[in-house]
């Protein structure tokens, strides 16, 4: 019932601009209420406690139904298979940016609309989920964020309750949306581009109502502004909350996951814009930093917008940045990937296990902002890297199986699991060219990844469904 309600703006721009769609949205809206309505009505006096295993199926549930439910305005608007339909609504729900559409620059502003739509009420969802609920599943370790706070140990909440979290959430990413699309407009994009490439930016989603994307305004200044808000988008919103209210931008500084992934990113523009200048890739270094500084950050923050296609960047540099969207953006962020914090964990908990090998009766905790990390945290991150490569080799081996060459399952996999957009190969632009089986299987791919695989693997095992 409440996603009947974000199909007003689209229709609100269909009438204005005349194009024709606005009986199709209108459809939708009357689907989803009504299904919304039926499902509602019976259960609606009805009380019950939700339990930790309820809050696996709910999450696991409610963005499947919505991806499923968000691919109608595709099939009645552009008249594109189920398959492809589902992909797209996926990828926006997602904020992965992977995209089976060509032409949008001659689309209805309409359904332009609705595809950002997507990606920014994603993202709200993402960072609700990674904040709130995630922690209170324990799923791959990320009960460390359990009390919500930059200090992943700290005693008090950010707000008691679930609801309050959410809320004030929610009030920062629109208030970082709202800044967002007025430096683009400011900066010389007209209003429509400026908000549908604000809410983009701020959810880390990649769409863009142009087929070049970012390039298609080929400014330094709005490329600036990008990057710039794409890092505030894969910085941890709880970390963004306590800096403004208290007015204390040094938190971000304090933060050990913080000031990893802005070293992590600084270093990896060096190296590729060192790269891309020596191999005379561009003008000079001033236009290679830019290129460099932006795909980084594009990709890194798994947001996928682009000035450039990286695939065909010279010796290792497409892979080098495929790679580095394993790692993603910070925990409690829009980003995805295997997230910063638990990166920094394994590494530290590696150096350990080192230092044990030559100093067996040594004792090496691992500490983050200096407190001690618990075994069992460790033992989750490492039970979720493991079934995340897992999961990985299964869907490459399942893509190659299908026809798709080594190259470009790799690409395909590597852009739907971490959620960044675009991949290697025939991916490298759009997914456009795959089978119906492919494009279904990388859904359900970039559905795994952001709700962290964990939460879909338990549905499916015996144990779950026991009473």
């Amino acid at each position: 019932m409440l996603f009947s309600t974000t199909l007003i703006p689209p229709l609100a721009v269909s009438l204005l601009h005349g194009d024709g769609e606005a009986r199709h949205f209108s459809l939708t809206f009357a689907i989803a209420a009504v299904i919304g309505l039926a499902l509602w009505w019976p259960m609606r006096r009805r009380e019950t406690t939700i339990r930790t295993r309820d809050g696996f199926a709910i999450v696991a549930l409610l963005w499947t139904a919505m991806s499923l439910l968000g691919a109608v305005p595709f099939m009645l608007v552009l008249n594109v298979s189920f398959a492809d339909a589902v992909f797209e609504s996926a990828s926006g729900y997602t904020t992965t940016g992977a995209t089976v559409l060509t032409g949008l620059d001659l689309m209805p502003r309409s359904i332009l609309l609705y595809r950002q739509e997507l990606q920014w009420l994603g993202g709200i969802g993402v960072i609700v989920l990674s904040v709130a609920l995630l922690p209170m599943l324990g799923i791959g370790g990320m009960q460390l964020y359990r009390a919500e706070v930059p200090g992943p140990f700290k005693d008090e909440r950010m707000t008691p309750r679930i609801a309050r979290t959410a809320r004030r959430l929610s009030e920062l990413y629109v208030a970082f949306t709202a800044v967002c699309s007025l430096c683009y407009w400011l900066a010389g994009m007209d209003a429509f581009d400026a908000i549908a490439h604000g809410m983009a930016t701020v959810a880390t989603g990649g769409y863009s109502t142009h087929d070049a994307s970012m390039a298609y305004f080929d400014s330094p200044l709005i490329e600036t502004i990008a990057i710039t808000f794409m890092l505030i988008g894969a910085i941890n919103f709880s970390v963004h909350f306590l800096a403004w209210r208290m007015l204390r931008l040094h938190l971000y500084g304090q933060d050990t996951q913080t000031r990893a992934f802005l070293l992590t990113v600084a270093g990896l523009t060096i190296f590729v814009a060192g790269v891309l200048y020596v191999t005379n890739q561009y003008g000079g270094l001033l236009e290679s930093l830019r290129y460099a500084a932006f795909q980084v950050v594009s990709v890194i923050s798994t947001t996928g917008f682009a000035t450039a296609n990286f695939a065909l960047w010279p010796l290792a540099l497409p892979v080098l940045l495929i790679f580095s969207s394993f790692i993603g953006g910070c925990a409690g962020s829009t980003s995805g990937g295997l997230k910063v914090i638990r990166v920094v964990i394994l590494a530290r908990q590696a150096a350990v296990h080192v230092r044990r090998l030559i100093h067996p009766r040594s004792l090496n905790p691992v500490r983050i902002d200096g407190r001690l990390v618990p075994e069992s945290i460790i033992d989750g991150i490492w039970g979720f890297f493991t079934v995340y490569v897992a999961v990985f080799a299964v869907l490459m081996v399942a893509l190659m199986l299908d026809g798709v060459d080594q190259v470009t399952a790799f690409g395909a996999v590597s852009t739907s699991l971490n959620n960044l957009g675009p991949g290697l190969g025939d991916v490298a632009v759009t997914f456009a060219g795959m089978s119906a089986l492919s494009t279904l299987l990388m859904a359900f791919s970039m559905l795994l990844g952001r709700l962290e695989i964990f939460t879909f693997l338990v549905l499916l095992t015996p144990a779950f469904w026991r009473r």
